[in-house]
């Protein structure tokens, strides 16, 4: 279950990617199969490689900053074909 700070820091994460990737798009957020705790955020893969990889750059650091200032695990998982992985309906 996902407290109220944790909700305020997806948000302010997912704001923060939409101003610099207005093309990604929230799929859902989900716990970590490997600690409950751990959340990830599930998001649209941007068309371009090179975009994608500086996707997940930018969210790595924004992740860690949370981890270092809240104590929160929270990744933003892009995905290829707009469904977590694992979901081919």
């Amino acid at each position: 279950m996902i407290n109220f700070k944790q909700q305020e820091l997806i948000d302010r994460l997912l704001q923060a990617v939409k101003e610099q990737y207005p093309e990604v798009e929230l799929i859902n957020v989900t716990e970590s199969p490997e600690d409950p705790a751990d959340l990830l955020i599930n998001v649209t893969a941007p068309d371009d490689e090179d975009r994608e990889l500086e996707l997940s750059e930018f969210t790595s650091q924004l992740s860690t900053d949370i981890l270092q200032d809240y104590g929160y695990l929270i990744l933003v998982m892009p995905r290829k074909n707009g469904k977590p992985a694992g979901v081919t309906a």
